[in-house]
């Protein structure tokens, strides 16, 4: 593989003898609504340090989108550039944006995640989906979302870049299996595909296989870096806390938690097999390395939003106010700011992620 650096990164030269001990590490980004705010402050900051080099990326529905700015940005201009996108991206679907009607009406149902009991947003879910699919209500399948993203996102330089690696992930509707778009399959249908809620959006079509939202198989997949990265490193910015200690009790809630549960479920079964196949390895009894009949001895680290963001709930992953927007990055730039001074030495040593607490089943 291509050194990351020869193409994403101006001064290259000058970063790799400024700070020799630069780490290499994938980022994993978990969709969660209006909350993906929280990841562009962690990117933002992540960009901003030398120290990291990021060899690939994966993401799902806000996760994607998130991802392929970074990427795109990246591939364009470097740091500076990635910042950028990512900025002029989410300023633009805030209320504060140029957007059409349109678009705008797209985009915050792309930013949604759970309607909220006694609000419009519910009485417009209930109207809507007890007696109309989004077949019904828009039969020509208008989605400006795609002119949206391709506004921001050059695929076709995207695809040509060899040197970082992306995945977005969908759930094919047929099979019921996560279908992983890599790098030169990625287009604005594939970041569409990865974010179509199903009662809120038609299914994406891409080669006559429908699509919906990558969520519920993959959110987000960690898989895809084992044969395509040479970094053993990833770090997950996870949106849906796996913990919550109060019961819920009302509709919303209950629907809420649901949520939490199922868009986490496919990262929980990684984080077993990840475990499982480390234990393996440290007992001699599975070969390390990247080539035919080895294994990967996978480090996780992850940036979470709960612990910052701990009064945040479904109400709030409908916002598309600018200014929740940027409370959403400074907690984002804070969180990673706090990673990289706790655990940046343990990145390329050990899983700062307690891989088999987070996995463990609870017997009865």
């Amino acid at each position: 593989m291509k050194n990351i650096l020869s193409s994403l990164l101006p001064g290259r030269a000058t970063q790799q003898n400024a700070s020799t001990k630069a780490k290499r590490v994938n980022l994993a980004l978990q969709g969660g609504g209006a909350h993906g705010a929280f990841t562009w402050g962690v990117l933002e900051q992540l960009l901003t340090d030398d120290r990291l080099i990021i060899e690939g990326i994966s993401g799902t529905s806000a996760g994607a989108v998130n991802a392929v700015m970074l990427a795109d940005g990246l591939t364009r201009g470097g740091r500076e550039e990635a910042q950028k996108r990512l900025a002029d991206f989410w300023r633009a679907v805030s209320s504060a944006g140029n957007l059409s009607a349109l678009q705008r009406a797209v985009t915050e149902r792309l930013l949604s995640f759970t309607p909220i009991e006694g609000t419009p947003v519910q009485a417009w879910f209930d109207a809507l989906s007890r007696y109309f699919s989004p077949y019904d209500v828009n039969p020509l399948n208008i989605n400006p979302l795609k002119d949206l993203i391709e506004r921001f996102v050059d695929f076709d330089k995207l695809r040509a870049n060899t040197d970082l690696q992306i995945f977005v992930s969908a759930t094919n509707v047929q099979t019921g299996h996560v279908r992983i778009f890599a790098r030169d399959k990625i287009s604005a249908d594939a970041v569409m595909a990865s974010a179509c809620l199903p009662l809120l959006f038609r299914a994406v079509e891409i080669d006559g296989v429908p699509y919906w939202d990558g969520g519920y198989l993959g959110n987000p997949v960690i898989f895809p870096f084992f044969g395509s990265t040479t970094t053993e490193d990833v770090l997950v910015v996870q949106i849906n806390p796996l913990v919550r200690q109060e019961t819920p009790t009302s509709s919303s809630q209950i629907m809420n938690r649901i949520n939490e549960i199922t868009f986490n479920s496919s990262l929980v079964s990684e984080y077993r097999a990840i475990d499982f196949v480390a234990r393996l390895i440290d007992q001699g009894k599975l070969p390390r390395g990247i080539g035919p009949g080895q294994y990967r001895r996978i480090n996780v680290h992850r940036i979470v939003l709960d612990r910052f963001g701990t009064h945040f709930d479904s109400f709030s992953k409908l916002s598309t106010d600018y200014d929740f927007f940027e409370m959403l990055r400074l907690s984002g730039k804070r969180a990673a700011r706090r990673f990289m001074d706790e655990h940046f030495g343990d990145i390329g040593v050990k899983s700062t992620v307690d891989l088999r607490a987070e996995a463990r089943a609870e017997w009865a």
